[in-house]
């Protein structure tokens, strides 16, 4: 690895927002790129200050519309590699197509593999990203990989709520691990929705809960809300088991329509996830949405990279 001078902090068009915010806790401005659009479509980018042997971060969750948010990184990738950039991590706090990880059905792709392979190619020297939605996924990087949680966020928001007799529902059996993180933090119960999906239309078909939800409140626990369908269902269910109310998290507000129809049709008392990505933020208009910042969080997580810090450390009780 080449001497690494000062870090700068640059975005593309996904999430500036978030950007600005992670560069206030670095207490640093937020670096100067252009990136936009010929008239054909295709992407440009150029930096517009220097970058030689620095330790650069392009944050750029891969968020609607996802293949331009893609592109973007790779090019923005590109170009700091040809700048002789001393570092490039790529932080995506979002990370698209993680629900093909695996072949699962007869001649699919696997996706999440794929993009691994092309940010590599581009030339990322470590990625940071926020709760995967497979752990395996860090295995398809043959580069570091940084899997930062909001869990603690989430766990520390449900605690102070100090709710009445919770209980912690994984909306499906893959996430229950996670879930069951969170409801040993929180010193509750465990339940599980036992689901099942039926093609690839975003359709699932509840079964059952497994576990006891009767005169308790309910919080639903899952990596991503993207129509919301599950996540009503899941609160559907929980209410017909005798739950006395339901609140709900994840870590990725994603929703695509209808999810805040549903969200606000639905009996659910709140759902509470963070700003990885620019949707989250748009649905506070909803009333049942809150958001958490993991503004703090990639900034420490990006800190303690450029200083040759732990990055583990900062979930050493989760």
């Amino acid at each position: 690895m080449p001497y690494l001078d000062e870090m700068k902090v640059f975005s593309g068009n996904s999430h500036t927002a978030l950007a600005e915010d992670v560069c206030a806790y670095l207490e640093m401005p937020l670096g100067q790129v252009r990136v936009s659009k010929f008239s054909n479509d295709n992407t440009f980018v150029q930096y517009e200050e220097n970058i030689r042997q620095q330790d650069i971060f392009i944050i750029q969750p891969f968020a609607y519309p996802v293949n331009d948010t893609i592109m973007e990184l790779l090019i923005m990738i590109d170009a700091a590699k040809r700048a002789s950039a001393g570092r490039i991590t790529a932080v995506v706090p979002y990370y698209a197509y993680g629900r093909t990880d695996k072949k699962d059905q007869p001649r699919v792709p696997i996706t999440a593999r794929l993009l691994a392979d092309l940010l590599t190619v581009a030339g990322a020297n470590r990625v940071v990203t926020v709760d995967l939605h497979a752990g395996q996924i860090q295995g398809f990087f043959n580069i570091p990989v940084d899997e930062l949680t909001a869990l603690p966020l989430l766990t520390d928001y449900f605690r102070r709520k100090e709710l009445d007799a919770p209980v912690v529902v994984a909306v499906d059996t893959g996430i229950s691990k996670r879930a069951r993180d969170m409801a040993t933090n929180l010193g509750v119960p465990l339940a599980i929705i036992e689901k099942r999906r039926v093609d690839n239309n975003d359709h699932t078909e509840i079964l059952n809960v497994i576990g006891d939800v009767r005169n308790r409140t309910a919080i639903t626990f899952d990596d991503e809300t993207d129509t919301a369908g599950s996540l009503t269902s899941a609160v559907r269910v929980c209410l017909e088991n005798g739950a006395r109310e339901v609140y709900s998290c994840s870590t990725h507000g994603v929703f695509t329509s209808p999810a805040m129809d549903r969200i606000g049709a639905s009996d659910m008392r709140e759902i509470v996830v963070t700003d990885t990505l620019p949707s989250a933020a748009a649905s506070t208009t909803c009333g049942k949405v809150t958001v958490l910042s993991v503004a703090s969080l990639l900034g420490e997580a990006m800190s303690r990279i450029h200083e040759g810090r732990s990055v583990g450390e900062l979930f050493t009780d989760v």
